[in-house]
């Protein structure tokens, strides 16, 4: 159905109104009606359908529209946080940007970058040679204590070799001083170098003594003559004589006491006289000294001190105790035995040694004295080099 039909439509009148009061009795004129009434109502029905999907269509079309409006706004709402996220940015830049500039305002310009870059190279070339001054003098002195220790060695050996004659002890020392000297590695050191080892040399060909060791021997037997005593005579009875009857009486009682006495008038052997009290105290006492005295003898290195004490102790022993005697015919043997012991030698002459050593400081420290005095003209050098440079 047309537009044009649904406006004519309403020209025909509505099958519910009713009918005129006075033509109820006509029944032929209203039966044409009934058609017409049931094609309006279809008619209404399908406007009213029409009508419904348009409103649903119309509705569905504003939905969608809405939908498509959030979209847009959403878009439009993300563009503008975009926008604003790069403002943002954006600020946060010329911040930065402003904060730069104004430390490069603050920056010195180029003059004063240029003196700034002239008082530190004066301050470098300053610092070099401060530190090569400092370094000149720290090793001049360590240099010069060195020496001036292996000096102290070298007195230290000859101390002990005149002192004590403690051959080992100066050895050791004078080694030590050739060390220092080694290390040095100085050319000029090679002449008392070779006075030095020229001493240590004739140290170590000397023959081996043990001055402690001997000394503590001849105390030991020293504290062994306080035990020596006398033997005291023992006497032997003798065999009873067969007795005779010819006999008579009185050769029976001489038979009797030869049992008890004897006389030998050909003895060969020395008879001691028999030590006691004060005596024996005495003997013991001169033994002691003597061996005393042979003591001092190996610690001062003089053989012939040495010698006669020993001799004197052996004397003393000899004269005094009997061979029968155990203990003094052992220690007469061991004092015999160490008289033949070495305590002098003959010692090398150190004093040249420690006069190449003192001359050879001396020169050092004149060679020394003499570059600390070239030293300050190279600072000038360099001070004019630097200035020719800068102009």
């Amino acid at each position: 159905m047309s537009e044009a039909d649904s406006k004519k439509e309403p020209l025909q009148p509505p099958a519910s109104e009713p009918t005129p009061a006075v033509e109820p009795a006509k029944p032929s004129k209203t039966a044409p009606s009934k058609p017409v009434a049931s094609g309006g109502a279809r008619s209404l029905a399908t406007v009213a359908l029409l009508v419904g999907l348009g409103g649903v269509a119309l509705a569905g079309y504003g939905v969608w529209q809405l939908q498509q409006l959030g979209v847009q706004e959403g878009q439009r709402l993300e563009a503008m946080q975009g926008t604003a996220e790069q403002t943002r940015q954006l600020a946060e830049r010329e911040r930065q940007m402003a904060a730069r500039l104004g430390r490069l305002e603050q920056l010195p310009s180029a003059s004063e970058l240029e003196e700034r870059r002239r008082m530190l190279a004066t301050l470098q070339s300053d610092q070099q040679r401060l530190s090569g001054r400092v370094e000149q003098v720290l090793g001049a002195s360590r240099e010069e204590w060195r020496l001036a220790e292996a000096e102290h060695l070298l007195r230290m050996a000859m101390l002990q070799l005149s002192a004590m004659q403690d051959v080992k002890s100066a050895e050791m020392l004078v080694h030590e001083a050739d060390l220092i000297l080694q290390k040095q590695d100085d050319p000029a050191a090679y002449s008392t170098r070779q006075k030095l080892l020229e001493g240590l040399e004739g140290l170590r060909s000397l023959p081996e003594l043990d001055r402690t060791g001997l000394f503590l021997q001849l105390g030991a037997l020293r504290g062994q003559t306080a035990q020596l005593s006398a033997l005291a005579p023992e006497f032997v009875n003798g065999e009873a004589q067969p007795e005779s009857a010819q006999d008579s009486r009185w050769q029976r009682w001489l038979n009797e006491l030869t049992r008890y006495v004897r006389v030998d008038f050909d003895a060969s052997a020395d008879v001691k006289p028999l030590l006691a009290g004060q005596t024996l105290g005495q003997v013991r006492l001169a033994l002691s000294l003597a061996i005393e005295q042979a003591q001092w003898a190996v610690l001062n290195g003089n053989a012939e001190v040495y010698r006669q004490s020993l001799e004197q102790a052996s004397s003393v022993l000899k004269d005094h105790f009997s061979e029968d005697n155990g203990q003094a015919r052992g220690l007469r043997k061991r004092l015999e035995e160490l008289s033949q012991r070495e305590v002098e030698v003959t010692l090398p002459d150190l004093a040249p040694a420690l006069e190449a050593l003192q001359a050879y400081v001396q020169k050092r420290e004149r060679r020394d004295a003499g570059d600390a005095g070239e030293a300050p003209a190279q600072p000038e050098t360099q001070d004019a080099e630097q200035e020719a440079q800068r102009t």
